[in-house]
């Protein structure tokens, strides 16, 4: 059933689509979004099953007198009966947890281990990529970057469990981080109405959740790297339909002059929904309007319209920061079975167990105290139960799980709000450009996080959970110094923000403006 809007004056973008309603072909985005977010996370969580820190025993030559206590030398007797130490080249490792990993087929231990880390890192160090897909999307359109991205990333998928050397694993790891980016998700958003906007943007990490549960399952009855990469990446391919039912967003559309797509678009969306486009005056005054506050907030100055004005400059930087820490904490509590549980198969299940509620809490949540206090409040109960950790006997591992998978639940029901909160705070005109930016912060924290927990952790095992903590109050203390957004009109213009800059800090009870 869709949704019929009342007739009413039609002012901006958002009047369009509450005038056109909501029905299959809004749906047909969310599903979009909805798939890639499932399939996504089991690669997001790979790291734990495909490069795990395994027991692994050297393998010396037989004229050896002992192997080193970490099992990465032996003392090899001369032919002068003298002691020389070597490094190990062979091992035995554990195959009672896994069949075949990454970790024992290239022999990522001793002076190898830091690629384990590498593996998970090198995906996210390549997503700096995202800011040239912003770019390009805000230029040519969110549905080009997606059908340049996705058909290939399909493709290194399924072609990574077929990889003789490690070097070419790291290498399709790589162009991964190159072709991911997030333009899907901002396709679901900029088709949404502004009453669903919160609830489809919180309830989109549902499927995230689920893949990654999904994975953890799946982990447990394929022990073998390439069998389970391949199982994981086979469903992907489906993005392809998705690519082929959808149309490019008729918002970017309007807001770049293309007022005879943007039309065609409008159409085909009415016609799906059962509704009534509005008048061609109708959608003639939407873009003039957009396009008359875009020239009027044009300024004459080297700087990219993403750092034109203070307001969207300050904007910029502190999401980029507050992106930075929620992915270090969220991806360190994801692959940090190893610091906060000894059954990494139960672990991954309730990591991923934990976001359920996250999502699906989140949308009645922001809906009624907007997205800047329950976002402060999530840091905060997160920070304080991974701090906790800190003082729980080793002997308690059950009371430290409990502890992380709390810190889970919060952060990623704070992950999802701050992703609602970023498209609703960042222009139309440099949306792909801003998010971009901040997935380039974002992947600097996936890049770091499986090293704290995969090799700081061997100096002091605490460490973790003191650095996840503290930064997560850093978090609270920069977004108190952003505006409110619930109940407010996507900002299509840099001049938009400065309005909204202005008006509201926080939800009032009548969505009044302050």
């Amino acid at each position: 059933m869709c949704q019929v809007a009342s007739m009413g004056i039609i002012e901006s973008f958002d009047d369009l689509l509450i005038h056109i309603g909501t029905g299959r072909w809004n749906v047909l985005y969310i599903l979009a979004a909805s798939f890639t977010y499932f399939t996504w996370a089991a690669q997001s969580v790979s790291f734990v099953y495909m490069a795990p820190a395994l027991n692994y025993t050297c393998l010396p030559p037989n004229n050896t007198t002992s192997v080193s206590e970490d099992s990465c030398s032996y003392v090899r007797i001369t032919k002068d009966v003298a002691e020389v130490q070597e490094p190990c080249t062979e091992w035995y490792f554990d195959t009672s947890i896994f069949s075949n990993t990454l970790t024992s087929e290239f022999q990522l231990v001793c002076s190898r281990a830091y690629l384990r880390a590498t593996y998970h890192s090198i995906f996210s160090f390549f997503s700096v990529f995202s800011l040239l897909w912003g770019y390009l999307a805000d230029r040519y359109g969110r549905k080009t970057v997606v059908v340049l991205t996705y058909v290939p990333l399909g493709i290194v998928y399924m072609g990574m469990s077929f990889l003789p050397i490690f070097s070419m694993v790291l290498t399709f790891r790589a162009l991964m981080g190159v072709l991911t980016n997030s333009t899907m998700y901002l396709l679901a958003m900029e088709v949404c109405e502004i009453k669903n906007r919160s609830l489809v943007g919180t309830l989109l990490g549902l499927p995230w959740a689920l893949g990654t549960m999904a994975y953890g399952g799946l982990g447990y009855f394929i022990r073998d790297w390439r069998w389970i990469n391949l199982s994981i990446s086979t469903p992907f391919l489906l993005i392809f339909v998705f690519i082929y039912l959808l149309d490019e967003s008729p918002r970017w559309l309007l807001v770049t002059g293309n007022k005879k797509k943007a039309r065609l678009v409008l159409q085909r969306a009415a016609r799906i929904n059962q509704t009534q486009l509005p008048s061609e005056e109708d959608i003639e005054n939407t873009q003039q309007t957009i396009l008359s506050e875009r020239e009027t907030a044009r300024m004459a100055c080297w700087w990219p319209k993403i750092f034109s004005t203070p307001i969207i400059r300050r904007v910029t930087v502190i999401l980029a920061v507050c992106y930075f820490i929620t992915s270090l904490v969220f991806t360190g509590l994801n692959v940090g079975g190893r610091v906060f549980s000894d059954n990494p198969f139960l672990y991954v299940v309730m990591s991923g167990l934990m976001e359920v509620p996250s999502y699906t809490l989140s949308a009645p949540i922001i809906n009624r105290w907007g997205r800047k206090v329950p976002l402060i409040v999530g840091f905060l109960v997160c920070s304080i139960s991974i701090l906790s950790t800190i003082i729980i006997p080793t002997d308690m591992s059950w009371l430290v799980m409990t502890l992380a998978m709390l810190g889970k639940l919060t952060v990623s029901g704070a992950y999802m709000i701050l992703v609602v909160y970023q498209v609703e705070i960042q222009p139309t005109e440099v949306r792909l450009q801003g998010k971009g930016i901040t997935l380039v912060s974002e992947s600097l924290g996936y890049c770091i996080a499986p090293y704290i927990t995969d090799i700081l952790a061997m100096t002091f095992t605490r460490l973790p959970s003191v650095i996840f903590g503290v930064t997560s109050l850093v978090v609270c203390c920069l977004l108190a110094l952003l505006p409110e957004t619930a109940g407010v009109p996507l900002p299509d213009t840099v001049e938009d923000l400065n309005k909204l800059w202005r008006r509201k800090w926080f939800k009032t009870s009548n969505s009044e403006d302050l």
